[in-house]
């Protein structure tokens, strides 16, 4: 990945979202070897959780991809496919809406 550019004293993409209050922290969330906090396990999450919390990352998707340090960047995909993983798995069903379908 490219060497991040943002320079210091920018705020962070969190920071700079004033609705960002911490909602990725939980007591269920889970740490990576260097202690790092990696989220809650998707299979643990509640549906309405787990559509919040696809729904934060996605508010977040540009801002992480045109900003954030690469470690943050490779959180973010990560991050995203877990919960669209269990999405998909928990909805495999889903209503797929024809208008959003292209012509063959």
């Amino acid at each position: 990945m490219t060497e991040s550019v943002r320079r210091t004293g920018d705020a962070s993409p969190e920071q700079r979202m004033p609705e960002w209050d911490g909602d990725h922290l939980d007591e269920r969330a889970t740490a990576d070897p260097d202690g790092e906090l990696l989220g809650v396990d998707p299979a643990d999450l509640a549906d309405d959780d787990l559509i919040r919390e696809m729904h934060s990352l996605h508010r977040t998707r540009l801002d992480t991809l045109r900003h954030a340090a690469d470690s943050a960047l490779a959180n973010h995909l990560r991050r995203t496919a877990e919960l669209e993983t269990e999405y998909l798995a928990r909805h495999p069903g889903r209503e797929v809406d024809p208008s959003r379908l292209r012509d063959v």
